[in-house]
């Protein structure tokens, strides 16, 4: 059987999550208005197919939601410049590396949400 890989991925959302959710804007005191709002995840499909999972709604056969109510609200396009340089991961190594990613965008001034 052929081993999974895991991916990290990038999503652009509209600069309007800041100003309408006050969880995201709490979650980052230090953008400043300049930078993107980003969301980061990470992904055993590719990340465009995951994008269209998050703004469908995509729900699992037992019907559970397993998109982000955020990117389906907010998210606009992929970000392959902040992330294809992060080759295939196992999902231990991908669970780090999307917050290892995520903070480092922060500490850019990037506006981030990860889970």
């Amino acid at each position: 059987m052929p081993k999974v890989v895991y991916r990290v991925y990038v999503i652009e959302l509209s600069k309007r999550i800041f100003t309408e959710n006050t969880k995201f804007r709490e979650a980052n005191p230090q953008f400043n208005g300049v930078l993107e709002c980003l969301y980061v995840g990470m992904t055993s499909k590719t990340p465009k197919e995951r994008f269209v999972q998050h703004k469908t709604g995509y729900r699992n056969k037992k019907g559970h939601k397993l998109s982000s109510n955020i990117v389906q609200k907010y998210g606009m396009y992929l970000r392959p410049s902040l992330y294809n340089h992060i080759g295939a991961l196992t999902r231990t190594e991908a669970l780090r590396m999307e917050e290892q990613l995520a903070l480092e965008l922060r500490r850019k001034r990037y506006a981030v949400w990860y889970n």
